[in-house]
C-alpha cells in the first residue's frame, strides 16, 4: 500500500491528528506525511489512499488545502481511495448561539474536503471525520489522537 497524508496545520493541532495516522498506517515510504504546501500533483502518482486534513477556518478548509485541491487535474485521483478530516470546535463549546448557528448552517472542514477529492475521481471509503479542539488554538481535546488512529486502521481495513 502506497499512502499519503496530507495536512495543514497553525497550532499544531491538525499535525498531530496527521501525524497519528500516519504513524497507524505506516512507515516511509509506503506512508508519507507531508504538509499541504509542499504537495503537488507529481506526489499523487501510484497512491492506493489519499488522506488530507485541515482545521477549519471561517467554516472552510484553510488556503494551503484549498490551492492544493484545486491544482489537482480532473480525474487525477481515479483508483484512489480517499479519505478527510479536519479539526474543528464542537458546536456545543463554541458558547456562541450565532456561531453555533453559523456552523450549522456552513458545518466545517473536512466535508468540503472529500467533496473535492471524490470529484477529482477519488473514492470516498469512509465519510469525512472531524478532531474536536478545546479552543481555538487548541490543545486537541482528551481521546482525539486515539481517535485518529482508531480512523486510520478503519481506513487501513478497506484498503
Amino acid at each position: 500500500m502506497k499512502a499519503l497524508v496530507v495536512y495543514d496545520s497553525f497550532f499544531g493541532n491538525t499535525e498531530h491528528v496527521a501525524r497519528a495516522i500516519a504513524a497507524e498506517l505506516g512507515a516511509e515510504p509506503d506512508v508519507a506525511l507531508r504538509r499541504a504546501g509542499d504537495v503537488d500533483a507529481s506526489s499523487l502518482d501510484g497512491l492506493d489512499l489519499l488522506v488530507v486534513g485541515s482545521p477549519t477556518r471561517a467554516f472552510s478548509p484553510s488556503p494551503a488545502v484549498k490551492a492544493l485541491l484545486k491544482q489537482i487535474p480532473p480525474r487525477e485521483l481515479q483508483g484512489v481511495k480517499v479519505a478527510a478530516f479536519d479539526t474543528r470546535i464542537a458546536v456545543e463549546d463554541t458558547g456562541s448561539a450565532i456561531l453555533s448557528f453559523m456552523i450549522k448552517l456552513f458545518g466545517y472542514a473536512a466535508k468540503p474536503i472529500l467533496k473535492r477529492l471524490a470529484g477529482k475521481g477519488g473514492q470516498a471509503i469512509e465519510p469525512a471525520k472531524g478532531f474536536f479542539v478545546a479552543d481555538s488554538e487548541g490543545p486537541l481535546k482528551d481521546g482525539e489522537l486515539e481517535r485518529a488512529s482508531e480512523w486510520a486502521r478503519e481506513l487501513a481495513r478497506q484498503l
